[in-house]
């Protein structure tokens, strides 16, 4: 963050300095914002949200004792303060202030029904070739996480990556408010959040409004082989650049394999030119997400082999997403249990399938329940189910009583019996008894299913 004395803070957030502390006004803050007393950053502004199971205000004199500049909260604390009537408006009030103070960096936002966090993580590998970049850290993509990752930002940083997610129409557009972006990258608009969006087209709707905050001389990077992202181009005159596999994308993907290890390689057109890229990363999808991030590089100006060469470079994500990890007893535990909806979870299953078959063992798919589907829920469980056992997974193992229509579906395609377990404790004991060395196990689910508990529990590793 650039600093700030707690007099400028409370001008631009409309608050006062507490009058509790004297000299608290000249108190200068250094650090960025951060909302956890146990993890304080040196210099930072501790926010303090009063909730209905914890009050912020009770940590900050620790958080000051720790290191912390001041606090910003809704009542004075006996520590240097900013008061506030809403704490998350005065961080985005701040935000977005910072932003005005730092007039040379350029903002990259992007969306996208999945694969969100992935491009993020990949952005964040490659873009700090061409300047210090700064990205969302995990999936903190909300009203809240949006500022206190723009708050991360200083005078040397150059690009900001802003993972925006939305739960309905005007969410996308809100945040856009905080931190207009110079480069909006849509990956594609699919199926989840169908529960509470209603129908793809709202879900395009409100992901299209990253597209339309973009000023004339911004970019906009979409998928060209996804209609309904392609067609955001007429929402806006900045420049289009595609990405994709089709013959259409001005950023091409093609010549895709994956070998027995899991990890896609594949070659990268842009502009006449070609490179091959080998990625660190489990599954064929990661090919794509890789390709949307190259095509925001390249849009701002990034030489196409230091772009092949960087994505070959990130060798993780962020916790939980395609995570592989050897047992002791010679099997693997494929943990992708962040979140899921029926395009992750196929993706998922495709990659399992290859990497037990290159290293010669059993695929078993642990799978919960799909959350915000709405109506079709059952279906696009059926259909997950399904997919499992035409893409040849050796045994599917449903967690909990939602995931009884994905062992429906697949019943009906599997060439072994799918199990039904009760709750993760039961699908660990089954586990535990019925793989083996050789043997991979995918772990995946909606968050709310807590399948990291799962994997967490195979490996013997705290969750």
């Amino acid at each position: 963050m650039i600093p700030m004395s707690l007099a400028e803070v409370a001008e631009v957030v409309g608050g006062t300095v507490a009058d509790d502390v004297p000299g608290a006004a000249s108190v200068v803050v250094t650090g960025p914002a951060f909302l956890d007393s146990r993890e304080v950053v040196p210099g930072g502004l501790f926010a303090a949200f009063a909730g209905e199971k914890a009050d912020g205000h009770r940590f900050a004199e620790g958080a000051v004792s720790s290191g912390a500049a001041a606090v910003l909260g809704s009542r004075p604390v006996g520590v240097p303060a900013v008061v506030v009537a809403d704490v998350r408006d005065a961080l985005q009030r701040l935000a977005h202030h910072v932003l005005d103070r730092l007039p040379g960096l350029r903002v990259v936002g992007l969306t996208g029904s999945q694969g969100k966090t992935s491009t993020k993580d990949l952005l964040a590998g490659v873009l700090p070739a061409a300047g210090a970049t700064i990205a969302t850290a995990g999936s903190f993509n909300n009203e809240l996480g949006l500022p206190l990752t723009v708050l991360r930002a200083d005078a040397g940083t150059r690009f900001l990556v802003l993972e925006m997610g939305a739960r309905g129409i005007g969410h996308i557009a809100e945040l856009c408010r905080i931190a207009r972006p110079s480069v909006s990258l849509v990956l594609n608009v699919g199926k989840a959040h169908l529960g509470e969006f209603g129908t793809q087209q709202d879900i395009a709707t409100a992901k299209g409004e990253l597209v339309e905050a973009l000023p004339e001389a911004g970019l906009a990077v979409l998928n060209a082989d996804d209609p309904l992202v392609s067609a955001m181009a007429a929402r806006t005159s900045a420049r289009v650049l595609g990405f994709g596999r089709g013959a259409g994308a001005a950023v091409r993907l093609s010549e895709l394999e994956v070998g027995p290890d899991g990890r896609p390689t594949f070659t990268l057109a842009y502009d006449g030119r070609s490179a091959r890229v080998r990625l660190r990363l489990l599954g064929e999808h990661m090919a794509d997400n890789a390709t949307a991030a190259a095509a925001v590089a390249l849009g701002l100006g990034m030489d196409l082999d230091v772009v092949a060469e960087q994505l070959g470079e990130v060798t993780a994500l962020s916790r939980w997403r395609m995570e592989l990890h050897e047992r002791p007893d010679g099997s693997c535990v494929l943990n992708d249990a962040y979140n899921a909806n029926p395009d992750s979870m196929a993706a998922a299953l495709r990659a399992l399938v290859a990497l037990a078959r290159g290293r010669g063992g059993r695929s078993v798919a642990v799978l919960g329940e799909m959350l915000e589907l709405g109506e079709s829920s059952a279906e696009e469980h059926r259909a997950v189910g399904r997919l499992a056992g035409e893409l040849g997974v050796a045994r599917v193992v449903g967690v909990g009583p939602a995931a009884a229509a994905i062992v429906e579906g697949a019943s009906e395609t599997s060439e072994e019996e799918p199990v039904q377990v009760q709750d993760n404790a039961a699908a660990v004991a089954w586990l535990q008894e019925h793989t083996g060395a050789g043997d991979v196990v995918l772990v995946k689910a909606s968050r709310g299913a807590r399948l990291d508990e799962v994997a967490s529990a195979l490996l013997e590793v705290d969750a």
